[in-house]
C-alpha cells in the first residue's frame, strides 16, 4: 500500500515515515497480545519512547510465547487466550527462572537446525526491565495482587571503567581522515568505488567525529536539514526533541564539495543527504560498514576489528574532553542525558596508567 505523509509537525517527512513504520511494528505486537493488556499498552504509549515501546513488547512477547510453550503457568494455546489470572498467580521465582534460566541460553530447532541462544547480563537486564514495567503497573493497577517484582533477583552488570572504552587516539582520527581523503588501504575494487562516493565518506566521518551523532541522527539527515547561511543544522534526539547544531568552516567545507561536486541530483529520495550509488537514502547498515572499514584501515586493524559509529561518538567525546572543553559542554552537545556518562570520558586518556607508573619510582627516592 502506498503510504502518503501529511505532515504539519516540524519533523522530516522521512522521520515521520520512519516512526509509522515502528508504530505499525508495534500495533502487530499488540494485536496478539491479551485483552487485560490495554491498559498497559495506553501507559507505554505516554510514558516512553517510540523504541522503548517497541523493546518492552518484544520482551513481553518472548515472555507470553514461553509461559505458552514451555510452561505450566498457562492453559492457552496462543499468547491471545493467556487470563489476567493466570498472570495473577505468577510468582517473582517463576520470573526469575524464566530471566536467569531459559533467557540466559535456549535452544530453537528448525528442521535440521538447532539454533542456540545465549544471552549477557546485560540482555537480561533489560529483559527484566520489560517485565517490571508489566508486573508493577499490573499491581499498581489493582490488576494483581501481589508486587511480585520486589522478590526478583538482581544482574550484575560489569561497572562502566574508562580503560574499557573504545575510541580512536588524537592521531588516529587525523589518519581516519587522510584514510578516507586519499583512498589509503582499499583494494583495487574498493578504489573504484572510493572514486565515486569520497566526499561523501569523508563528510560522514567528519559529522561523526566532530559532533557524536548518534548512527539514526545522522542517517536521517536531510538537505533541509542545514542552513549554511546560519551555519547551523537541525536533528532529531531520542524521544524526537530537536536539536540545533553549529557548523564550522571544516564541516561546512566537505558538505559543499559532496554536495556541488558528488551527490546526484536526480535522486529518488530528493532531499535526502547521504545517498547511495543507486540514488536512494544510505542505511543504518551501509554508514555502518563505511565507518568500519575506514576506522580498520586507520588503526591498522583486520577489517573485522574496525570500530561502529558508536565508537565514533565515544572518539568525539574523548577528544573534545582531551582538548580542554568541559565535560557540561561535552554532554550538551552529545546530548548525554546524565553527566556520569560524560565523566568516563573525562577520565579516559591515552597512556594514564604509564604517566603514572613513570612518575612514581620508588628507587628514585630511596636514592634521594
Amino acid at each position: 500500500m502506498m503510504i502518503k505523509i501529511h505532515n504539519k509537525s516540524s519533523k522530516p517527512d522521512n522521520i515521520v515515515l520512519k516512526e509509522h513504520q515502528l508504530v505499525e511494528k508495534i500495533l502487530s505486537i499488540e494485536s496478539a497480545l491479551p485483552s487485560f493488556m490495554a491498559d498497559y499498552l495506553l501507559y507505554l504509549k505516554g510514558a516512553v519512547a517510540l523504541s522503548t515501546r517497541y523493546a518492552y513488547l518484544i520482551d513481553i512477547r518472548f515472555f507470553f510465547d514461553y509461559l505458552v510453550t514451555m510452561s505450566p503457568l498457562t492453559g492457552a494455546s496462543q499468547i491471545k487466550d493467556i487470563s489476567l489470572e493466570e498472570i495473577d498467580a505468577v510468582k517473582a521465582r517463576d520470573l526469575n527462572y524464566f530471566i536467569g534460566d531459559y533467557c540466559a541460553r535456549y535452544y530453537k530447532e528448525n528442521r535440521d537446525q538447532l539454533t542456540v541462544y545465549e544471552n549477557s547480563n546485560r540482555a537480561l537486564s533489560r529483559k527484566k526491565s520489560s517485565l517490571t514495567s508489566l508486573f508493577k503497573f499490573l499491581y499498581r493497577n489493582e490488576m494483581i495482587h501481589h508486587n511480585i517484582v520486589e522478590g526478583l533477583n538482581p544482574i550484575k552488570l560489569p561497572k562502566p571503567q574508562p580503560d574499557a572504552i573504545k575510541r580512536l587516539y588524537v592521531e588516529e582520527m587525523y589518519r581516519l581522515i587522510e584514510v578516507v581523503s586519499k583512498g589509503i588501504g582499499l583494494t583495487q575494487t574498493e578504489m573504484k568505488y572510493w572514486e565515486k562516493t569520497k566526499r561523501r565518506d569523508k563528510a560522514v566521518i567528519m559529522l561523526f567525529i566532530t559532533y557524536g551523532l548518534r548512527l539514526k541522527e545522522l542517517q536521517e539527515l536531510n538537505l533541509s536539514s542545514f542552513n549554511f547561511k546560519r551555519h547551523e543544522f537541525t536533528i532529531y534526539r531520542k524521544r524526537g526533541k530537536e536539536s540545533t547544531m553549529p557548523l564550522n568552516d571544516s564541516v561546512i567545507k566537505v558538505l559543499r564539495e559532496y554536495l556541488e561536486l558528488e551527490r546526484p541530483k536526480d535522486a529518488s529520495e530528493e532531499d535526502a543527504l547521504f545517498l547511495s550509488l543507486q540514488k536512494k537514502r544510505m542505511t543504518e547498515r551501509a554508514i555502518r560498514i563505511l565507518v568500519k572499514k575506514y576506522t580498520a584501515i586507520a588503526m591498522d586493524q583486520p577489517r573485522k576489528d574496525g570500530y561502529s559509529p558508536h565508537k565514533l561518538r565515544a572518539t568525539a567525546a574523548s577528544t573534545l574532553i582531551e582538548f580542554g572543553f568541559s565535560i557540561y559542554d561535552v554532554q550538551n552537545l552529545l546530548d548525554h542525558e546524565n553527566v556520569t556518562t560524560t565523566q568516563l570520558y573525562a577520565a579516559h586518556r591515552k597512556n594514564s596508567k604509564q604517566d603514572i607508573i613513570a612518575n612514581f619510582e620508588l628507587d628514585k627516592h630511596e636514592e634521594d
